[in-house]
């Protein structure tokens, strides 16, 4: 595999621009300048595709302006001008301008590409109400006949019907509409969607009032969401006629609802916001949503074949991707405030779902084993929440600490504690005695430490937990987390069961952080101390005898890998679909620093072995909820086969570049 097919651009990832440049309203010759500038900062910084507001030519704001033949002669030489340096630079670009056809004036948005304008779109709705007035000097071009125009020796594409398919970027077609166009009860991209647009863009010139840039910038978000798709918008910026009304220079860029990039608003300087588009991504939603497949355009639209631009990047800088979502933890909101929120909502969807099934059973009474570490902890906060919600007494939870040959006193004293502040019933009931008579039974010499040794313990403890379950009428809780499943790190028919499996739904990296925010937000005093130790306990099973001075020999992640690397390759594997050459190259961004590219790549092998491997343990899996994007249930999010073959992944990790 070459170091191109590593590249953002051949890994989905498109740069773009959205531009609010400085102005001088009905002064072309300056507007030009100020967008060919523009057009070249934007390239230097690997741009391949710009956008520029409504009108920006010659100023939104030019009123009975627009009808002097001269503004509009000049508007249309700006253009071709514009076309030359955005070749130039290589770069495509999305301007707007006033176009006379057949004695009709039409606010029109030109895609201009190696050299020459590509297609013009004028705007379908005019709004003339309150502050605008548009009407008066535009005529909508949904009922346009002309389909092509003349224009300086060109031959361009003219209509609402409009899409550009990018020859050069697989998955890359550009619908436009123009500001007033996204206000509309159905807007023209929700059909340019539909009809296979992943890069909306919205040249507008929407002005400010109060409280108007959050309803404009969630109309983006949620079109962006609605239409699975990258949205674009640039408004126009402050240096507009101030004469009634006032703009920002509003622009964003939203992919599928996540804001990836947005400028400082009301500023006369020009301003640019730069996001890397991801249209692999935005193409991959898409053949997952049902309601999308089953959809269709209501109207047929002719689609104009252009390459964009560059794509050659080879600076450092250019190589860098620049995306604010991208997180080395993307189970985890990074936002403090976020983070709780977040937090506060799965143990809601959590505790509601066990709350249900005892309400259902009509039981009263559950079993858990508590060993002190992160996923019996939560397990345990869980239920006592259910408990709570149901009004059932705290000695209905049973929690068990079954000490074996590897249990540390650190974890076992944790579980005592974290019993005893809570008020819930505890027993111990070791399990030595009872596996080395397993072992005498099927003839196994219990200084083999292999990995009957290591089942037979997760075994016992499970046939506990069953057991008891039965014995005072109750419900067994499960502890084992969705990391754990998509790894097969869990005993088929042990940790792998329960009756229901509360923390199913929650990667291993999240665990850590619910325990933390419980020992911050939701409890005090010697329950919060206790939290925050299990919190910093190594992960590891325990089924290890310890070593000098009860020192643990067996750590999880020294034997499979770090899980903050698994729940990154899990994250983008399932709920992205993406290669392993692009997982690879997103977490050598993210990882930079912490992990090498071959420890990286070691990693995300194990991964893919793994959880191809492990697929019959997900097959036969309990009931439990599902809390985030990513699910592993056979009767949910994921279906499987349980013979399916890794071998066409394992050979695209292997021909990556070392």
């Amino acid at each position: 595999m070459s170091q191109e097919a590593l590249s953002p651009a051949a890994l989905g990832f498109l740069r773009a621009a959205v531009v609010a440049p400085e102005l001088q309203v009905a002064n072309i010759r300056f507007n030009t300048r100020i967008i060919i500038e523009s057009l070249r900062q934007a390239a230097a910084r690997g741009c391949r595709l710009a956008l520029f507001p409504e009108l920006c030519i010659t100023g939104y704001s030019c009123a009975d302006l627009f009808y002097q033949s001269l503004l509009q002669q000049q508007a249309r030489e700006a253009l071709l001008e514009i076309a030359e340096a955005a070749g130039d630079a290589q770069i495509a670009a999305v301007v707007g301008l006033p176009i006379e056809l057949g004695g009709k004036l039409y606010n029109c948005a030109a895609l201009v590409s190696e050299h020459v304008v590509q297609g013009i779109v004028p705007k379908t709705y005019l709004p003339t109400n309150n502050e605008y007035y548009e009407e008066r000097w535009f005529t909508s071009g949904k009922d346009c006949p002309l389909q092509i125009i003349q224009f300086a020796n060109q031959t361009i594409p003219f209509g609402t019907d409009l899409l550009f398919s990018a020859l050069n970027f697989p998955g890359c077609m550009l619908g436009i509409e123009v500001c007033e166009d996204l206000w509309a009860v159905q807007p023209p991209s929700g059909n340019m969607a539909l009809a296979g647009a992943t890069v909306l863009l919205n040249t507008s010139a929407s002005d400010e009032v109060l409280g108007k840039a959050d309803y404009r910038r969630g109309l983006v978000q949620q079109q962006a969401a609605r239409c699975l798709a990258a949205y674009l918008y640039a408004g126009a910026s402050a240096n507009e006629s101030t004469t009634d009304i006032v703009f920002s220079g509003h622009c964003m860029i939203s992919e599928n609802g996540n804001m990836l990039a947005e400028t400082e608003r009301f500023q006369f300087s020009t301003q640019m916001a730069v996001a890397d588009i991801d249209v692999q991504r935005m193409n991959h939603e898409r053949l997952r949503n049902s309601s999308f497949s089953a959809a269709s355009p209501n109207q047929s639209y002719r689609n104009i074949q252009f390459n964009l631009p560059g794509g050659a990047a080879s600076s450092e800088e250019e190589q860098k991707l620049l995306r604010p979502d991208l997180s080395p933890t993307p189970f985890v909101p990074a936002n403090p405030a976020q983070r709780a929120r977040h937090c506060q909502e799965i143990f809601h969807l959590q505790s509601v779902g066990l709350a249900k099934r005892l309400k259902h059973t009509g039981l009263t009474k559950v079993t858990l084993g508590l060993s002190g570490g992160l996923d019996s902890t939560l397990a345990l906060l869980v239920t006592q929440q259910a408990f709570e919600m149901l009004n059932l007494k705290r000695e209905g939870i049973v929690a068990i600490t079954m000490p074996g040959f590897g249990t540390s006193s650190r974890t076992l004293k944790n579980a005592e504690q974290l019993a005893k502040s809570l008020g819930i019933t505890l027993q111990q009931i070791p399990i030595k005695e009872a596996v080395l008579q397993h072992f005498k039974d099927i003839g196994h010499d219990p200084k083999v430490h292999d990995i009957t040794y290591e089942n037979a313990q997760a075994r016992e403890r499970t046939q506990i937990l069953m057991d008891v379950a039965n014995q005072v009428g109750g419900l067994m809780v499960g502890t084992g987390d969705l990391s754990e499943s998509a790894l097969g790190w869990c005993t088929y028919n042990a940790d792998h069961m329960s009756m229901y499996h509360v923390n199913i739904g929650v990667p291993k990296t999240l665990v850590r952080y619910l325990i933390e925010w419980s020992a911050d937000s939701v409890y005090s005093g010697a329950t919060s101390d206790v939290l925050k130790d299990i919190s910093a306990t190594p992960i590891s099973p325990e089924l290890l005898p310890l070593g000098e001075n009860d020192a643990l020999v067996q750590q999880t992640e020294a034997t499979i890998g770090p899980y903050v690397l698994h729940d990154f390759f899990l994250f983008y594997a399932v709920r992205h679909s993406f290669a392993p050459r692009k997982i690879y190259w997103l977490a050598c961004q993210v990882f930079k620093g912490h992990h090498t590219p071959q420890e990286i790549r070691d990693w995300l092998r194990t991964f893919y072995k793994r959880f191809f491997a492990s697929q019959f343990k997900r097959s036969a899996m309990p009931d439990g909820p599902k809390v985030g994007s990513v699910a592993l249930s056979p009767r949910g999010d994921w279906r499987m086969p349980s013979d399916a073959s890794s071998a066409l992944w394992i050979q695209e990790i292997d021909a990556l570049p070392s």
